[in-house]
């Protein structure tokens, strides 16, 4: 079996919308022990929750989803049969959503000005973990539970490759917030009820186009060489491979990446090239911007069975 499918190349026309027949042809042959339709609970519908949301209602799942945002809860009434208005920390609230859910997705993340609150993501992410593992023990209906995590807790690794059984080495208090929910959901992960952490790279996709991000850089000149690794997945992916999970029933950590090993040199030179932008000089006299370098593998995931939708960076 091939380990990815690239319906657009590098320099391909990207698809604005989950192309949602396609994803579910793609996955539907691979749970012959999985009931196709089920209560399904999205807690964060951000940017990654919102397209699931609206895919699984479209597969006819009951699907409910969770904002912290009461503006939000007319819009997320269209991609959801039913929105909850709570926050991670509320265990009442938790204890609620799970009852008679089958499958529960974990995608939350602080908003705003909290990105840079410390505490706020302690909050976020540990509360969270700990109200859903305790909610759990009392929510047999729940059979697979996917947390989605992210590869910055590798930390800065130079450029190295790193995989799933690589020791995590969080470089701030935010990274060891992402670790440690981890650590507490996987403790929950019983024979009856799985528990899958997906480690994400960046998120790009509509509306998160990789020109947005490298386009102002044209014509400039940055410091260094530009070969500092970037791993990237696209939000149609972390979509495919969530439902992968629940049709499969995974277990444990997998990392999410696509798979292009570029470094920023590489990538904005594509991005300019496509969009017919100036190019970008880098002055290696001058030491390399500051960020993480790293490779991850996605081998373990694709081992598996998942069949990455955007392999390539997608323009």
């Amino acid at each position: 079996m091939h380990n990815s499918i690239d319906r657009n190349n590098s320099f391909g026309e990207n698809i604005p919308e989950l192309d949602m027949n396609y994803l579910q042809e793609l996955l539907k042959h691979n749970a012959p022990r999985r009931p196709f339709y089920e209560n399904v609970a999205i807690l964060g519908c951000g940017y990654v929750g919102t397209a699931l949301a609206e895919y699984w209602q479209q597969q006819g799942h009951f699907v409910t989803g969770t904002t912290t945002s009461p503006n939000r809860i007319a819009s997320l009434s269209q991609a959801t049969s039913k929105v909850v208005l709570m926050t991670g920390d509320d265990a009442t609230a938790m204890n609620s959503l799970l009852q008679e859910q089958n499958t529960v997705v974990v995608s939350v993340a602080p908003t705003g000005n909290r990105l840079a609150d410390e505490d706020v993501y302690l909050k976020t992410y540990l509360s969270t973990a700990r109200n859903l593992v305790n909610a759990l023990k009392q929510s047999p209906k729940v059979k697979q539970v996917v947390y989605l995590s992210s590869c910055s807790i590798y930390g800065n690794r130079q450029g190295d490759w790193v995989d799933e059984t690589t020791p995590v080495t969080p470089s701030n208090l935010r990274s060891q917030a992402l670790y440690e929910a981890e650590k507490i959901l996987l403790q929950a992960s019983s024979e009856k009820q799985k528990v899958c952490i997906l480690r994400l790279g960046g998120i790009y996709g509509p509306g998160r186009e990789l020109v947005r991000m490298f386009g102002d850089l044209a014509g400039m000149t940055l410091p260094g060489r530009g070969n500092r690794f970037i791993n990237w997945i696209h939000r149609d992916d972390i979509v495919g491979a969530i439902e992968f999970a629940r049709l499969n029933q995974l277990e444990g950590i997998y990392n999410l990446v696509n798979d292009s090993y570029l470094t920023v040199r590489e990538q904005v030179d594509l991005v300019c090239s496509y969009y017919g932008l100036p190019p970008v000089y880098w002055d290696g006299s001058e030491p390399n911007l500051r960020g993480k370098s790293l490779r991850v593998s996605n081998e373990k995931l694709k081992a598996a069975g998942y069949l990455l939708i955007h392999p390539q960076l997608s323009m």
